[in-house]
């Protein structure tokens, strides 16, 4: 990890582990998950949001109420809006990204869950994405939850990440592996 993504990643965890102890010494934990729902769609949306947190040219004040503004819009927590604004006031709102996605990582380690994101060629549907996190509920041991992605080039089956493991049934995979032996008799 770079030195700048890994300061980043440490300011994101002091943040998050402030939010996230706060939230839970209130009861408010399912608040704070469809507060960072909310919050990571808008950041993942618009281009403006993200542009107004990661520049510099932007004063204090303005992005502390910009960002106090949309997150009052969305429907945020309160503790949270504070802390974006207490942010915003120490120019760490490029973090925002980070911060959610630790938030997300501890609400998810605190109800036990795991995310394993998965890799299709065409859309899963429902059944099929029940059954798959019923599967590997089973064999990690935890309650898990499915990001799923397509990409049309893997041609068929799907890759599954359950945190540091992968397992790759792609077709594309299969191709490449294939091919790599072709050339080894050759």
């Amino acid at each position: 990890m770079s030195e700048p993504a890994s300061i980043s990643s440490g300011i994101a965890e002091r943040y998050a582990a402030a939010v996230f102890e706060i939230a839970q010494e209130n009861n408010a934990l399912s608040e704070l998950e469809s507060s960072l729902e909310g919050l990571g769609a808008a950041v993942a949306d618009s281009a403006d949001l993200r542009d107004l947190i990661n520049s510099p040219l932007v004063s204090r004040e303005d992005q502390g109420a910009a960002i106090t503004a949309v997150a009052q819009k969305i429907g945020v927590q309160e503790v949270l809006v504070n802390v974006l604004g207490l942010m915003a006031q120490k120019r760490r709102l490029f973090v925002l990204p980070q911060l959610i996605a630790h938030l997300q990582a501890m609400l998810a380690d605190h109800k036990g869950e795991v995310t394993a994101e998965v890799t299709t060629a065409k859309a899963l549907t429902k059944t099929q994405s029940e059954k798959l996190a019923k599967t590997l509920a089973a064999r990690v041991g935890k309650d898990v939850k499915i990001d799923a992605t397509v990409d049309e080039s893997l041609v068929g089956g799907l890759v599954v990440k359950v945190g540091s493991k992968m397992i790759d049934t792609s077709i594309r995979s299969k191709l490449a592996s294939l091919q790599n032996a072709m050339k080894e008799v050759g």
